[in-house]
């Protein structure tokens, strides 16, 4: 049985690192890297029986910007 979010090619990508370097690289548990392949937002590469994901990839899915409010920490609209 075929996982949804897994390829078996990769076509021209950075690089592809283990699911453990990747959530060290992003801070976050294996089972968060293996829920967003499961779910189709980051893709997943079969390599032998290993799964890798593209860094670049999870740096563009993975990240959120959060946008700047008008207001500053420590200070007192009034």
């Amino acid at each position: 049985m075929r996982s949804a979010g897994i390829q078996r090619r990769a076509r021209s990508h950075g690089k592809l690192v283990a699911l453990a370097d990747a959530a060290e690289e992003f801070s976050v548990a294996v089972k968060t890297i293996r829920r967003r392949i499961a779910d189709g937002t980051v893709t997943g590469y079969r390599v032998g029986r290993l799964i890798r994901v593209d860094l670049d990839e999870l740096r563009e899915r993975l990240a959120v910007v959060i946008p700047a409010t008008a207001r500053t920490f420590g200070t007192r609209n009034p």
